[in-house]
């Protein structure tokens, strides 16, 4: 096959905006596998296989088995956090992972210590690290984490570096066009110091795009879900993807929604409600914050169930979404699903789903996801938003200054994840989007 993606030579590293639940269990859990002491379970470079060619030429493949994939053993971690703990003492503080599963990595974790986060507290007001770069303006908080990113691969010997945000839910930035909307329009106003429209998470979104690294967004924050920074991928020749990891609740609803649309089943309403204890939930109970995660959860079901395709089954459905911070709960959230249905000649019926999650559980392998499939895209020579990791994305990043609708639908955009594979090996991408 004619696979045109570089090799993945020498080392990757990988730099974590946040130290806390998710990123210390995805850094645990990669180490704990490298030494053969746990399993990746719930990864899918590391799983999952995908059917190449057709008739007497079909196989099942892993992705390394059709194109070059960074593996774990390549991996160097870093982190920049608001609180200064290491990756050990961060790990231990958070409650996620037995002692037994952290001890064989510590001495590892250890060496983990955060740089000093770029933090402005009127984004997440919750939080009262003081491990916290002194920055003159936002123009100047961009160009130190340009400094640690450079610093992070001369002292570490790595060759390429991809950057993914797993801090807190910043204050929802919405969008304006005044600043949003170009390069030059983003860089005044990050020189101007705007501290209203530029978003610390913008800060490193552009560190890393200029520094030559690919930048996730993990969390459903603006950052990199606008005209400005597409134009900055494009310049730069590097994939960004966003927004939010689809770890709990809405992977169920993702996944569910099909089955009421493909079963021609009506929708009355969708009412879904999480409890959650961890620093995430912290941040959440900040209304401004919660904003932002609502706008995300919110966006999922209505490219699913449209109204205009079935007005007899979706029209004026009722679509809620709760976050409660409750602490005993701590990294064990609750995802409760009521959902209201009807069936032959409107007659109502109910589903009831209660997923009781591990949030870091179903995080850390996506976060492994993207950090390989990302490194993947920009060795592939793929640029801008890369629509094919919308599978791991709660609220998938779309051009919607040309009125394009984003893809929700679980199973097509595995569908779009796995002909983009298939692709980038050199072969055809011969599954239809029905």
């Amino acid at each position: 096959m004619n696979c045109n993606v570089k090799a993945a030579d020498g080392k990757l590293g990988v730099l974590v905006v946040g130290l806390g639940a998710v990123t210390t269990t995805f850094m645990t859990g990669v180490l704990m596998a490298r030494k053969g002491l746990a399993k990746p379970v719930g990864a899918m470079t590391q799983y999952d296989k995908i059917r190449v060619g057709k008739g007497a030429d079909k196989k099942y493949l892993k992705y390394d088995e059709i194109v070059p994939m960074a593996k774990l053993d390549d991996i160097v971690f870093g982190a920049w956090d608001v609180y200064p703990e290491n990756a050990f003492e961060s790990a231990m503080n958070c409650q996620v992972l037995n002692e037994k599963d952290i001890l064989p990595v510590k001495d590892e974790l250890e060496q983990i210590v955060p740089m000093k986060a770029a933090f402005d507290k009127n984004y997440a007001k919750r939080l009262d690290g003081n491990n916290i770069k002194t920055c003159k303006d936002r123009w100047d908080m961009t160009e130190q984490l340009r400094e640690d990113i450079r610093n992070f691969k001369k002292e570490h010997g790595v060759n390429r570096v991809v950057v993914l945000w797993s801090a807190s839910t910043e204050v929802y930035v919405p969008v304006n066009k005044e600043v949003h909307y170009s390069l030059a329009t983003l860089e005044a106003a990050m020189k101007a110091n705007d501290v209203e429209n530029i978003a610390p998470s913008m800060c490193y979104a552009y560190a890393a795009l200029a520094e030559g690294a690919p930048f996730i967004m993990g969390a459903p924050n603006t950052t990199v879900d606008i005209p400005a920074m597409w134009e900055m991928a494009e310049k730069n020749k590097l994939p960004i993807a966003g927004k939010d990891f689809k770890t709990g609740q809405t992977l169920v609803k993702s996944g569910f929604a099909p089955i009421i649309g493909t079963r021609c089943l009506g929708l009355a309403g969708w009412f879904s409600t999480n409890i959650l204890g961890n620093r995430d939930g912290l941040v959440l109970d900040e209304p401004a914050n919660f904003r932002t995660k609502e706008v995300s959860k919110l966006s999922t079901l209505e490219s699913i169930l449209v109204p205009e395709e079935q007005p007899d089954l979706y029209t004026n459905y009722y679509h809620k979404v709760r976050i409660n911070y409750y602490p005993p709960r701590n990294d064990n959230k609750e995802g409760w699903d009521n959902i209201d249905i009807f069936g032959w000649m409107g007659y109502p019926m109910q589903i009831k789903i209660d997923f009781l999650c591990r949030d870091s559980i179903l995080a850390a392998p996506l976060c492994l996801d993207l950090v390989l499939l990302s490194d993947l895209a920009a060795r592939a020579g793929r640029w801008g938003t890369q629509r094919f990791l919308s599978f791991f994305l709660k609220s998938p990043m779309h051009d919607y200054t040309k009125g394009e609708v984003p893809v929700n639908h679980l199973f097509q955009q595995y569908a779009i994840l796995k002909n983009a594979i298939r692709e980038m090996g050199g072969y055809k991408p011969d599954q239809e989007l029905d």
